[in-house]
Order: C-alpha cells, then sequence, then structure tokens
C-alpha cells in the first residue's frame, strides 16, 4: 500500500508549515500578506485545522495547518488531509525530529483509508512527500494493521461469515509463511472445543476455530479474537436496531489479524500465535437455549442465562487453549458488553488484566501512542452473580450492574492466574466520522499494544 506516501518528486510540491495559536497572534502582529489572508478567513490556528495561502497566480502557495495550543504536531493533526487537501504533491516546510516525523507520516498514512469495496470513487486523494527521518517500517507496519482491520469490520456479514473470516486469516498467515489451521463443523467436537461448536451450529455457515502461529523465538504472545461474524442475539432475540451493526461483532477478530499484520511485517522477535472462534450466532430449530447447560474446552459446565450473551462462550474454549501451551502473556480483543460502553463511551476501551505490570505498562504505551485504554478492576467480590445452581458458572451474572466486569470475570476463569493476560473490551466503530476516523469499522487499542509488543521483544 501506498498509504498517499510517496518518495522525493520531480513534481512541484507544496509545502506545509505548522503554526500554533500562540505564533499566529505573533505572525498577526506582524501583519504579512500570509497573516492578512489568515485573518480574512478566520483561520484561528485550532489543532489540525488549515488555511490554504494563494500565490499570485491563484494557485496554491502553502498551506497552515493548526496546532492549537500544541508545539508539535500529533499523530492526528495531519490524519484528514489527503482526503481535505486539493489534489497535489505536498512537502513539509520545516525539518522534524524523527520521532515527530513519524507521528506526522503514520497519521497521514491511517487517514488516506477508504473502503471502496462497494462503492468506487474517482477522487484522487493528495499525496505527502515521505518526511525526513521517519521509521518507514513502522508506519508502514502499523498503516497496515489498521487498515485491514477496518477492512475486515466494514465487511458487510453476507462476505465476512465464518468462512470468510478463515480465508483471510489464511491468507495473512500465507503472506508471512505461517502456519494456519482450521477447525471446521463438527471436528470442533472431536477436538474438544464444544462451547464454539454450540453457538454456532445454528447457522448453515459452519462454525471454526483459526489457529495460526508465526515465530520461533523470543517471547511466547497468544492473541485471541471474538469472531462473532453475525450477531442475531440468539433466540433471545435482538431487536431491529440492536442487529444494525452486528456485522462489527467480528471486530475482536480483526484487531488481532491486525495486530498480527504488525508484528509479521516488522518481524518482531515473538513466537505469535492468533486463535479465533470464528461462528454466525444464528436462529433455527437447534439453536442453543437459555438455561441449557453446555460444556466447555476446560472441563467447566456453563449454564445459559442469556443466548445473547454468546462471545464469551466462544472465548472460554479458546483461551482455554491459550493457556493450554504456557504463552508469556495471553491478550483477547472483543466487542463483548454494552455495559463498556455505559462507563467509557465508544472511543474509549476498557481494558481489564490480571498482571499490574503489563496492565500498567499498557496504559503508559495507550497514553504515548495517543491510541487510550482504560483500566477496569476485575472486582472479584462480583464473582458470585455468575453462579448457577445446576452448573459451575452462568453465562450471565444475577443483576443489572458491573456487566462488562462479571464478562471479564467470567473469561478468567478460564485463563487462571499463572499466565499474564489482558481483556479488551471494545467498540470497534466510530459512531461519527473525525479527521483520519471515518464512520465505521475502527481499531482501537492495536497502536498501544503493538508498542507494548514491541518494547517487550526488543
Amino acid at each position: 500500500m501506498s498509504f498517499q506516501l510517496i518518495e522525493g518528486s520531480a513534481e512541484q510540491t507544496i509545502p506545509l508549515f505548522f503554526i500554533n495559536k500562540k505564533q499566529l497572534d505573533e505572525s498577526l502582529q506582524e501583519s504579512g500578506l500570509s497573516a492578512i489572508w489568515m485573518t480574512a478567513n478566520n483561520f484561528k490556528a485550532g489543532d489540525g485545522e488549515i488555511c490554504t495561502i494563494p500565490d499570485k497566480s491563484g494557485g496554491i502557495d502553502s498551506v497552515a495547518i493548526g496546532l492549537g495550543d500544541r508545539e508539535v504536531p500529533g499523530i492526528w493533526t495531519m490524519a484528514g488531509l489527503s482526503h481535505s487537501l486539493p489534489q497535489g504533491v505536498y512537502t513539509l516546510k520545516e525539518k522534524q525530529t524523527s520521532e515527530v516525523a513519524t507521528e506526522i507520516a503514520l497519521g497521514w498514512a491511517i487517514g488516506s483509508y477508504c473502503f471502496t469495496r462497494y462503492k468506487q470513487s474517482d477522487r484522487v486523494l493528495a499525496s505527502l512527500v515521505w518526511p525526513d527521518k521517519v521509521d518507514k517500517q513502522l508506519v508502514s507496519s502499523l498503516a497496515s494493521g489498521v487498515h485491514l482491520t477496518r477492512d475486515l469490520i466494514n465487511t458487510p456479514s453476507n462476505d465476512m461469515g465464518p468462512e470468510e473470516l478463515a480465508t483471510a486469516a489464511s491468507q495473512l498467515a500465507g503472506e508471512f509463511e505461517a502456519e494456519c489451521n482450521v477447525i471446521v463443523g463438527d471436528d470442533l467436537l472431536q477436538a474438544n472445543y464444544p462451547a464454539i461448536y454450540e453457538v454456532g451450529k445454528a447457522s448453515d455457515r459452519a462454525p471454526r476455530l483459526i489457529d495460526f502461529r508465526w515465530g520461533d523465538s523470543g517471547p511466547k504472545i497468544t492473541l485471541v479474537g471474538k469472531g462473532v461474524c453475525f450477531d442475531t442475539g440468539g433466540l433471545d432475540l435482538k431487536s431491529a436496531a440492536g442487529m444494525l451493526m452486528m456485522k462489527k461483532d467480528m471486530g475482536g477478530a480483526a484487531h488481532v489479524l491486525g495486530i498480527a499484520a504488525a508484528i509479521m511485517e516488522s518481524n518482531l522477535a515473538c513466537q505469535l500465535r492468533v486463535l479465533i472462534p470464528a461462528v454466525e450466532n444464528a436462529v433455527s430449530g437447534n439453536a442453543f437455549r437459555p438455561s441449557d447447560v453446555i460444556k466447555t474446552r476446560k472441563g467447566l459446565t456453563v449454564e445459559i442465562g442469556n443466548t445473547d450473551a454468546e462471545g464469551r462462550l466462544v472465548l472460554c474454549d479458546a483461551l482455554a487453549e491459550a493457556v493450554r501451551t504456557k504463552p508469556d502473556l495471553i491478550i483477547d480483543f472483543a466487542t463483548l458488553t454494552g455495559a463498556a460502553r455505559v462507563a467509557l463511551g465508544t472511543d474509549l476501551p476498557a481494558m481489564f488484566c490480571n498482571d499490574d505490570k503489563i496492565a500498567d505498562s499498557l496504559r503508559k504505551h495507550s497514553v504515548e501512542c495517543d491510541d487510550e485504554v482504560w483500566r477496569m478492576p476485575l472486582h472479584k467480590p462480583y464473582r458470585k452473580l455468575l453462579d448457577s445452581k445446576i452448573a459451575d458458572l452462568n453465562n450471565i451474572s444475577g443483576g443489572p450492574y458491573g456487566g462488562a466486569i462479571t464478562a471479564a470475570l467470567y473469561l478468567e476463569e478460564f485463563v487462571g492466574n499463572e499466565t499474564s493476560w489482558a481483556h479488551f473490551d471494545v467498540m470497534a466503530y466510530n459512531t461519527s466520522s473525525r479527521p483520519g476516523r471515518p464512520e465505521g469499522g475502527e481499531a482501537m487499542g492495536l497502536r498501544a499494544v503493538y508498542s507494548m509488543i514491541k518494547e517487550m521483544v526488543n
């Protein structure tokens, strides 16, 4: 992918320069032609705000980019400019540090995203000459991961069922010479993945477990992603409004594939494993029912309090398998609960972790990457809310509160305390558009997790 970033070109380029509010005030006092033009266009130098400054022939002489109160641009400062600037080739007027130049290029690359599988556009986006001192490998790896995650989530369920998700994973594994195995349909029972089978058996699109491995040295990192390719809610049927965005219920799977893509493209020295339970939670005569008791890979029995709490059921089998190989770290991503959105809104992923050191590192990297996550508690007294009178536990809690916490506590039952584990409960979707972050599928926490793993292996 080019990401609308190009090598130095013989074409005439248009310079971009940065200006914050303080500098704008000073510029206005000098009353140069640029200052007069910016004043006439009511330019306030807000973060990411732009003002095109004309030359004498009516073309573009340069473009001012506001920084707000910042001293240097952040990742989102220029993220929308490939779409909002007129077609052309742009370049940075001033030299930047390697760190800042990389942030600028990464923001531009992520912001160049377009989902065009079903609706093509003739519009040619603006391009940026690669700034000096950029870590091109980092930019390419992370932008590739984000674009892949968005593409998978945005693809509607008729073209992104369990089989298509497995194909996407297999293609990614093949690109980087990884080993990929897929267990399908009734073979899940033979291989002892009963919970995955139970959730997916009602669909005519067979459930499956996707398992790929890459790398033979360094820390053992296992990524687990919820791959519910469409969620009707099962027999506890969702409303029409509740089903409207359920193509994104495989957002956890999309995230771990995006992270895997970034890790493999960067060739990070780790032993990577990706596990994705891929199912469709459908309605038919053989659908699992409320009050059923099902078995799990770990051997625990689960009473079904609600068929719409299916994500944790497929994840628990995958997590039990992840623990078996004793990795150094397990990270799972899932569009798991509405309760996490109530607590933190749609933009901020909830992160649960059984290892304070890992949790602190994830939080630190999320702030540094401007990809924030927020730690939530694995509050042990709430575990009793998952008690069942006839099984080892229920798949939902016995009350209306703390739903994100009780869901995480359910998953913890299948991980235990011996393996470091982090769980991300994500929206995986932008409900409205912002520069560089269009409405639709979104990678949340991906860059933070990549950054932490990169630090682990170095």
